[in-house]
């Protein structure tokens, strides 16, 4: 076992980590039992340590873990032992240690082991599955929802194989069936489920169940045979959203936010047409190698947005009613799915696949609209290196159930790039220093996840060359733990390339994106956006409806925005979309006030510039 300082040196090098978790340790209460909890169940972690007396110092301008010290250790040992074994489902015995630090003070360290398969999973007796039980998902504790049991009770029916009420073999489309065969004989001529009938077939691929002698869908019959007509009535979000941003942010322009093509159908149809839609938008260019007659492309290799398309219908959770978002902004694409993945994230990449919906994927594989099993997000990498792009980094969010693609549209290290990136010369970056500028040009931000991905390299290493890049004030770190991202610093010279205007007067050219909330606002709407409304209980739905064009009585906006936000967490932009205004209005008038009055509050409290930044009503 490693020692309490060696855990501590660590904890500050890396910000935030998987395997220990600092404590106050006042008392043992119900946050440390979840640590204890998370740690067991998590799947190859190994278990984790949880550090009593250890505090995250927040006054400092750099935040560091220090040793506060415990009093009383004998009942702290006595406590954490007894409830161990006796508030989950079945005894839990860390290993314990107290050791004495600098100064004399004390610092309790425990071991969590992780459970056998077998034993999995470990939960609070009085809460019961899946919400009595916890995972470790980077340096938190998130509770289990159904899609995490599938992953210790893989023995279990999974959610594509249970059939749909109100379904028969009727909502079949023909053309879907006659799509599978003609991809199937291509990839093996003699397979023999060609020869079955259309009943038969479906039967093989686990698409249709009996009932009480009643044939029935089941999801994966529905979701990759079924007619449109079934699947709106059946599953009406289930479709795929492709939404063009002009420029490179989510609001650049409000009076121009975005167009959307919403697309439905058969999953083993929507691949394509997905794929089309893209592909027809994305920029082609040729570079003619010398003494060469062929050109070669040097776009976003198409098999790269195929695999990335395929991997968001295969790996998505069905159980959210929700769509696949597909935003193309000008420089990337941003594939956003309902579902996180069931793989850990520093495991992407690796042999070996973990499915929520494998009977679905088992169709794609066959037909090989998808890799072989666990090779798609390596296939990917290879292939973006290859054509001399950035890789694909990729975000896989528990708390908000949600996986993300991005693709950045941009190759990497071009002369360009070789050109911008001179001005750093006197700071003497590393090449993965380098990428990491040129993605926080190109994305905005960066955290230790990405930086991971895009380099190869471990998190500790990932850690200590961030730490250089902001200590050189070249980036500026926001957040702190585990919602810690770096974005550019203004006050850094080196990020704008200068120009000069018609008066002989230096201007820069590139800039980090600023968003004033003091400026002036001339036209305060903005196009509702109807999907979300929709989505609201009806009641709020005719309240929303019923807004006047012209409010003359801001309470009445006020009553609407806490209305909406005790309904659920939402966005600034959301908000925007649904009460079709615009979002620095809202911002500057509403939410701020309502924030600053407590009657509003962040979701994430600790960081107000966190990307994924929403309110809600204060209780």
């Amino acid at each position: 076992m490693e020692s309490s300082k060696e855990l501590i040196d660590q904890l500050n090098i890396t910000d935030e980590c998987t395997t220990i978790e600092a404590k106050r340790g006042s008392a043992i209460d119900r946050s440390i039992m979840e640590t204890v909890c998370a740690f067991s169940n998590e799947p190859g972690l190994g278990g984790g340590y949880i550090l009593l007396g250890v505090e995250l110092e927040l006054q400092s301008l750099f935040p560091a873990y220090t040793v506060t010290g415990i009093e009383f250790p004998d009942k702290l040992q006595l406590d954490i032992a007894t409830q161990s074994s006796s508030i989950f489902n079945q005894p839990v015995r860390p290993d314990i240690e107290v050791e004495k630090m600098a100064g004399g003070k004390l610092v309790m360290k425990i071991f969590i082991h992780e459970l056998p398969d077998g034993q999995k999973p470990l939960y609070f007796k009085n809460e019961g599955l899946p919400r009595g039980a916890f995972r470790r998902i980077g340096s938190s504790d998130q509770r289990c929802t159904d899609d995490d049991l599938f992953i210790f009770y893989n023995k279990e029916d999974t959610f594509d194989s249970s059939p749909v009420k109100d379904t028969s073999i009727e909502d079949v489309s023909d053309e879907a069936l006659s799509l599978y065969r003609s991809l199937r004989g291509k990839v093996n001529p003699y397979a023999e489920e060609l020869n079955y009938s259309d009943e038969e077939l479906l039967q093989s691929l686990g698409c249709i169940k009996k009932d009480k002698q009643e044939l029935m869908l089941t999801y994966t019959g529905l979701l990759v045979f079924g007619k449109r007509q079934a699947l709106r009535r059946l599953l009406p979000m289930v479709r795929v959203d492709y939404i063009r941003v002009p420029g490179n942010e989510w609001v650049a322009d409000p009076e121009n936010r975005f167009t959307t093509i919403d697309m439905r159908g058969p999953l083993i149809e929507l691949v394509q047409r997905t794929f089309s839609a893209i592909a027809d938008d994305l920029p082609k260019g040729f570079l003619l190698p010398e003494g060469q007659l062929q050109a070669e492309s040097i776009g976003l290799p198409a098999k790269v947005l195929r695999e990335a398309i395929v991997n968001a219908f295969m790996h998505r959770t069905y159980r959210e009613n929700q769509p696949i978002q597909i935003i193309r902004y000008g420089n990337r694409i941003e594939i956003k799915n309902p579902g996180f993945s069931l793989k850990p994230e520093e495991q992407l990449g690796e042999p070996g696949s973990k499915n929520r919906n494998p009977f679905i994927a088992a169709i794609f594989h066959e037909t090989n609209l998808a890799e072989t099993k666990g090779s798609g997000i390596r296939t990917m990498r290879l292939l973006m290196e290859k054509a001399a792009m950035v890789p694909p980094t990729f975000e896989s969010d528990h708390g908000a159930n949600q996986f993300s693609t991005r693709l950045l549209l941009h190759h990497f290290l071009n002369e360009e790039d070789i050109v911008w990136l001179q001005e750093f010369k006197s700071y003497d970056l590393n090449d993965p220093q380098k990428r990491a500028l040129i993605f926080v040009r190109e994305a905005g931000a960066i955290d230790n996840a990405t930086y991971r991905q895009i380099n190869g390299v471990d998190l500790m290493k990932a850690s200590v060359e961030l730490r250089v890049l902001r200590d050189a004030d070249i980036i500026e770190q926001k957040g702190k733990g585990r919602y810690t991202y770096y974005i550019t610093n203004n006050s850094c010279k080196s990020w704008f390339i200068y120009a000069t205007d018609l008066a002989g007067n230096q201007i820069n050219t590139f800039s980090a994106p600023v968003d004033d909330l003091s400026a002036p606002v001339d036209d305060l709407s903005a196009p509702v956006n109807q999907d979300l409304v929709h989505q609201l209980p009806l009641n709020l739905q005719e309240i929303v409806k019923n807004l006047p064009v012209r409010i003359i009585d801001a309470t009445v906006l006020q009553d609407v925005v806490l209305q909406l936000c005790t309904y659920k967490e939402f966005k600034s932009a959301e908000l925007a979309g649904i009460l079709g205004r615009s979002e620095k209005y809202l911002l500057r008038n509403f939410i701020t006030p309502l924030r600053e009055a407590g009657m509003l509050e962040y979701t994430f409290p600790d960081m107000a510039n966190h990307p994924q930044q929403a309110y809600r009503t204060v209780a």
